[in-house]
């Protein structure tokens, strides 16, 4: 059992706690949101003893060399001191421009940076609601096209951020943001491969920045994009991907309904089955999977039993911690 001291104190960190799981257990914040090494928000740094590599994968280098770690990822091997960082996640003053419905669970949330934010469409950045309250939201914008950041935020029961955008936030606003980052997004490597685009509830946000950029870019291969939910009316920007979709023959938008109540012109069952189907043989192709997180280990394996290569397969999982309703975004 190894000891974890932060602030003075120090705490027994049981075999099989991260450092993360082992501070919260004893009533210490400590500012987190995807608690799946992803989104970066409990960047630490270790004061003294070793760092597991584990822990530091995704980093920037220059952190990893300064021992800064992911909490969340962090199983000690020995003894450690730590604390928050002094800097490496840089925060980013931004102002509400707007705030739209995009259906009943769903706004549409745009960010004016005060200073110019580097990223590509498809990414995510993160969003503090005060300074140990942070969740992660995926970019719909993409920087050619639109003048502002573009989120999408489904509300979610118990969840803190969600609740807070919905409810108190308003245009004028000023909120702090980080920098973007995420390796789900498009890259003109090859203008006539084809793209399949899966995506569940506002899993479309990110696919719906990444459609618009490769379009935009002059890709020339199929582009499919099937956005799925249990009922129609949690389905949006239908109109707005018709669209695209007559203006770019290449571009084929099939909405899926996996309820009972299926419409015309709507495929009926879950998006990744359908796409599968409808796509049995996926050499060669380049797959991007958004959304509930069962949906997207599911779509993975059946796209690579498909046939993609799985160096060709992209995916932004939106993580919602179940056991703790605390931490849902």
């Amino acid at each position: 059992m190894s000891s974890i001291t932060y602030g003075g104190q120090s705490y027994q960190c049981k075999e099989h706690e991260t450092v993360l799981d082992c501070l919260t257990a004893h009533d210490v914040t400590i500012p987190s949101s995807c608690h799946a090494g992803l989104c970066q928000t409990c960047l630490m740094q270790a004061v003294k003893g070793a760092v597991p590599a584990n822990a530091q994968a995704g980093l920037k280098p220059t952190l990893a060399a300064q021992n800064y770690f992911l909490a969340c990822a962090c199983h000690p091997e020995d003894d450690m001191e730590v604390m928050l960082p002094q800097s490496g996640i840089e925060k980013l003053t931004a102002t509400v421009t707007a705030i739209d419905a995009l259906n009943t669970e769903i706004v549409s949330v745009q960010l004016r940076p005060e200073t110019s934010l580097t990223y590509k469409a498809g990414q995510f950045i993160n969003l503090y609601k005060d300074s140990t309250t942070v969740r992660s939201y995926s970019l719909a914008s993409v920087p050619e096209i639109d003048e502002h950041l573009l989120l999408h935020v489904r509300r979610l029961p118990n969840g803190q951020v969600s609740h807070w955008i919905h409810q108190a936030l308003k245009i004028g606003d000023s909120v702090e943001i980080s920098d973007a980052t995420g390796d789900c997004f498009y890259t003109a490597t090859d203008l006539d491969q084809s793209l399949l685009l899966i995506g569940t509830g506002s899993g479309l946000a990110p696919l719906y920045g990444i459609i618009r950029d490769a379009l935009a870019q002059g890709h020339r291969g199929t582009i499919k994009l099937y956005h799925g939910s249990k009922a129609v009316e949690s389905l949006y920007l239908s109109k707005e991907l018709e669209s695209l979709s007559g203006q770019h023959g290449n571009f084929v938008y099939q909405p899926c309904v996996s309820g009972s109540t299926v419409p015309r012109g709507f495929a009926s069952g879950r998006a990744h089955d359908v796409a599968i189907k409808e796509n049995p043989d996926l050499s060669g192709w380049r797959i991007f999977l958004c959304g509930h997180p069962e949906m997207v280990s599911s779509g993975k394996k059946l796209a690579f039993f498909a046939g993609a290569s799985m160096r060709d397969i992209y995916s932004d999982p939106f993580l919602i911690m179940d056991k703790n309703p605390a931490t849902v975004c």
